[in-house]
């Protein structure tokens, strides 16, 4: 177990010339005359495969503060939000050391920061900075778990990754955090959502960051690879239908309400609905079943949303149309498929919150069967579809998707926690809600 506070590596973005600059003065780790220090904008471009700032070419730069307590940097032109409907690009300020290294034909700027100053900017990114500070506790120790676990697990290759099953009848792949070679976690959704101090941190945010200092979760002495969504659309999903398939017993299928059943005095924790009967998920998902999530409350939503997030204004029940020639357009570019026309989407498997799992997309010139869920979401969006949890209406002159909630939904629904705090819940009663069998752990002081 992990005795001291880590110092992490976070991969920013790359580019072959990248602009920052220091507001207060920084001074190059290496290769620099000792009282040499660097104040204004300044540039890095690639150059024959080494970093060539002002005439010099290096294998490594890594500036530090001269005054640690009282500096940051600025990175320009960032890009969030990769490959997502609110992917932009913007200026970000960090705090900690700047460090540029070649990677391929590209350089990546990388902030190196202390892991709980990391945290203090995630869960300001990850949400808004005016949540409940319960929920702020809560997510404060599922970060800090996921990361650990992530940095525990790196180099094992205990298991995949990602995976890839192509035949004549099926394209199935998942996708999962890929270990970063030159850094150990990256500031996109790919790992976390890092957007160093542009995001406005509070007092509030501090004060769990403290609260929970070192507090990990942990299921049999090992930490927990604590997954979260922004909503879980009422019911949880189980690990192994969204990734490899390794089942984790503290990510499973639950109602998201107070007793983690369907009816709250008369069932059991596994009474879940049949989803392999579509007439089930068609009631499901148009129906509408006591959640934590199921809110329109705007000063809880934006507690969980931040601005770019708000832009979307359904996601425990959403509703998509498209025209034929639309969606046969669509998947031929998402897929690189040409279907011809699209005449049918069949549900062939489902997850335990009714995701999907597997679709087989009929077209007039092929048909295949296409998994896991961001595979589904993919294909079926200029980006990426809120969810794999919907059921398809079609009609001569087009297909709707009526879905439910907004991510893969396993483990912590933020939504849902974000209501749990409102309504008196502390941080250990959201964790152990959503992270069923687990327990607290302090990794160091």
């Amino acid at each position: 177990m992990i005795k001291e506070e880590p110092l992490l590596d976070v991969g920013i973005f790359s580019g072959i010339e990248l602009t920052f600059s220091f507001p207060e003065p920084y001074k190059l780790s290496e290769n620099d005359k000792p009282d040499k220090t660097y104040k204004g904008t300044f540039n890095v471009a690639f150059h024959d495969g080494l970093i060539n700032f002002e005439g010099r070419d290096l294998n490594v730069i890594e500036f530090e503060p001269v005054n640690p307590g009282n500096s940051s940097f600025e990175l320009f032109n960032v890009k969030i939000g990769i490959d997502f409907h609110w992917e932009r690009t913007e200026k970000q300020a960090f705090e900690g050391n700047l460090k540029f290294i070649v990677e391929g034909d590209k350089l990546t700027a990388i902030n190196r920061i202390p892991l709980e100053s990391y945290l203090t900017s995630v869960i300001s990114s990850e949400m808004s900075a005016k949540a409940s500070e319960e929920l702020l506790k809560a997510h404060a120790v599922i970060s800090r778990s996921w990361l650990l676990s992530q940095l525990q697990q790196k180099g094992k290759n205990i298991v995949k990754n990602s995976g890839f099953i192509e035949s004549e009848m099926e394209r199935i792949k998942w996708y999962d955090r890929e270990d970063h070679s030159n850094f150990d976690v990256c500031a996109d959704d790919h790992c976390q959502r890092y957007q160093g101090i542009t995001r406005a941190s509070t007092e509030k945010v501090r004060i769990a960051i403290k609260a929970t200092r070192g507090q990990v979760l942990c299921f049999e002495e090992e930490i927990c690879d604590a997954r979260f969504s922004k909503c879980c659309g009422g019911i949880l999903e189980e690990f192994q239908n969204c990734w490899e398939n390794s089942p984790k017993p503290y990510l499973v299928g639950l109602y998201d309400n107070k007793s983690g059943k369907v009816n709250q005095e008369n069932s059991s924790a596994s009474d879940l609905p049949d989803f392999s009967n579509e007439g089930n998920v068609r009631a499901w998902i148009l129906g509408n079943p006591p959640a934590f999530c199921d809110t329109k409350d705007k000063k809880i939503l934006e507690q969980v949303l931040n601005n770019y997030d708000q832009e979307t204004t359904d996601f425990y029940r959403w509703k998509v149309y498209y025209s034929n020639e639309e969606i046969s357009q669509l998947v031929k570019q998402r897929s690189g498929i040409d279907f011809g026309e699209i005449q049918e989407l069949i549900p062939i498997e489902r997850g335990v919150s009714g995701r999907l799992v597997k679709l087989k997309i009929v077209g007039s010139k092929k048909s295949l069967i296409i998994g896991k869920e961001l595979e589904i979401r993919r294909t079926l969006s200029h980006s990426h579809l809120y969810s794999s949890a919907f059921i398809v209406e079609k009609k001569p002159e087009g297909f709707t998707l009526h879905g439910a909630g907004w991510g893969h939904g396993v483990g912590l629904c933020q939504i849902g926690a974000a209501v749990m705090g409102e309504k008196g819940y502390n941080y250990k009663e959201i964790l152990s809600h959503y992270y069923p069998d687990t327990k607290l752990s302090n990794l160091y002081k």
